[in-house]
């Protein structure tokens, strides 16, 4: 047994204390470990992805307890592509906030942010779904105090409303986690694909029951509509770095959705029929519509950005609500695409907010550093409405090209395309008041704060994940053959399954003969 695969997790729950309890008062210092925290989380992500590259499973037992008695962490190449995500993109926010100075208007930035990173990588890896629930708890604490980081009654207003739509969810939670127990007596993941497939068509209503509180969840998480209301305002307040940080955290959604209902309760299964093709295309259509049309109507650049995220998981869900091994690959490939593009676009709102003092789409005198910004600006805007050449408009063709045989195929190209046109239009519109525009030296300094000069660093850092969205377009060959093959770990589980319930966890689904 291996014990790298827990080291993601157990990594930053120790760093996390020692900033708090020898390094509060000292920001070099806590910058220092956290950087190093990150970096060596961005190496064991990779090791771990290319381990299981060619498809293995790793298990690990907490306490050598054999599944499903016992906590198991389990990598294969689904989780491990999350947590190489999930670091590489902690990596260049932890340097932007470092360059622009957001890690010192308080003293817990790091240590907050290091337990976020704790919480996101642990709801990836973890093989059981109470310990999903509990990592969704942790991110979801870390989370509140990273958003009200520096102060300020907006975005602490933001902050109160996030929580309490996200308590909601885990209520919700509680009671699917409570109902899926009383029907099977068990939480583990692989142990409950075994024992659902067992369930008869005259016991299904509980385990109905339950697939449908476990959705509703799993689509707050993901802001899938009309779920998504608590979105906009709590990242548009969020301070820059914290809302790209932010911007995996939707995935943490869909890749429950992902796990959950391609291996527990996968399209196939009597028990929960229709479930899946019922009302998830429908609702994923509507989100990238309302994501879009929230662009196009915003007033401030971090709303439209907020908005596009919603867009975005939108499309995302769209090919997730497909359930097919194309539909779920084409997920795959345009989730790692949005996550970049959404905390490009964030941290660039934050450069506008710096440069400029403020965010509203208004004429301003030019901008500190505009230039740059402008550029970087169009980089983004380009990468999240899809266009070409960046991996966006790759990502939609394959959606596109994964839904010909669905039912809600007309719907989905109309949309999709639509509302490309759209968002060009929206993005199109910001930039030109925002850089274009903004010329006129006599026009006030807008509302927020004295405009400076924004550090090297953080062009440093957006540049740096505009370059790993330029390497995921270049690569999209073999990257999408990745996930062809992870795609069709998930329809064919038997590896999973058979790795985590190695031993004892066999012995409890009884044979034929009692």
């Amino acid at each position: 047994m291996s014990h790298w695969i827990i080291l993601p997790i157990v990594l930053p729950a120790f760093v996390a204390p020692f900033i708090v309890l020898a390094a509060r008062h000292h920001v070099p210092i806590q910058r220092v470990l956290s950087l190093a925290s990150v970096l060596t989380l961005v190496a064991l992500s990779a090791g771990l992805a290319w381990q299981v590259s060619d498809g293995s499973v790793l298990n690990y037992r907490l306490g050598d307890w054999a599944a499903p008695f016992g906590i198991v962490i389990v990598g294969d190449r689904l989780s491990t592509l999350m947590i190489l995500l999930t670091s590489t993109l902690a990596l260049f926010v932890l340097l932007y906030a470092v360059g622009s100075g957001w890690d010192a208007r308080g003293k817990h930035f790091h240590a907050l942010f290091q337990f976020q990173l704790m919480g996101i990588l642990g709801a990836f890896l973890t093989g059981d779904l109470f310990n999903l629930f509990v990592f969704f708890e942790i991110l979801l604490i870390a989370s509140y105090g990273l958003m009200i980081h520096g102060g300020g009654d907006a975005r602490l207003k933001a902050g109160t409303q996030y929580v309490l739509y996200n308590l909601i969810g885990s209520t919700l939670f509680l009671f699917a986690l409570g109902s899926i127990y009383a029907e099977t007596g068990t939480l583990n993941m692989a142990d409950l694909a075994d024992r659902v497939a067992l369930i008869g068509p005259e016991g299904t209503v509980g385990i109905r029951v339950a697939a449908v509180l476990l959705i509703l969840v799993f689509a707050i998480k993901a802001a899938l509509a009309p779920l998504h209301f608590w979105l906009p305002a709590s990242y548009a307040e969020a301070p820059g770095p914290v809302a790209a940080l932010f911007a995996v955290m939707t995935k943490v959604g869909a890749y429950a959705i992902i796990r959950v209902y391609t291996m527990i309760f996968p399209p196939g299964l009597e028990a929960t029929a229709g479930l899946h093709t019922l009302w998830l295309p429908p609702l994923a259509v509507i989100s990238l519509a309302v994501g879009m049309i929230g662009v196009l109507a915003a007033r401030r650049v971090d709303r439209l950005v907020a908005y596009s995220v919603v867009g975005s998981m939108g499309t995302v869900m769209i090919a997730i609500s497909l359930f097919s091994p194309e539909g779920i690959a084409a997920a795959l490939y345009y989730m790692v695409h949005s996550t970049f593009a959404a905390a490009i676009l964030f941290l660039i709102s934050d450069l506008v907010r710096t440069g400029r003092g403020g965010v509203r789409l208004d004429a301003a005198p030019p901008m500190a550093g505009g230039a740059l910004t402008a550029a970087l600006f169009f980089a983004g805007a380009v990468a999240m409405t899809g266009l070409p050449p960046l991996s966006g408009f790759l990502g939609k063709l394959l959606v596109l090209d994964a839904s010909r045989s669905s039912p809600w195929a007309v719907w989905i190209w109309a949309v999709i395309l639509s509302s490309s046109l759209v968002a060009v239009l929206g993005f199109a519109r910001a930039g030109s008041m925002l850089f274009w525009k903004a010329h006129d030296e006599t026009v006030p300094v807008p509302e927020e704060e004295n405009p400076v000069a924004p550090a090297p660093l953080a062009f440093v850092a957006v540049g740096g994940l505009i370059a790993a969205l330029v390497l995921h377009t270049a690569f999209a060959g073999p990257i999408h053959g990745y996930m062809t093959d992870l795609s069709a770990d998930l329809f064919g589980a038997e590896a999973y399954r058979e790795t985590v319930l190695d031993g004892i966890g066999k012995m409890i689904v009884p044979d034929e003969e009692g």
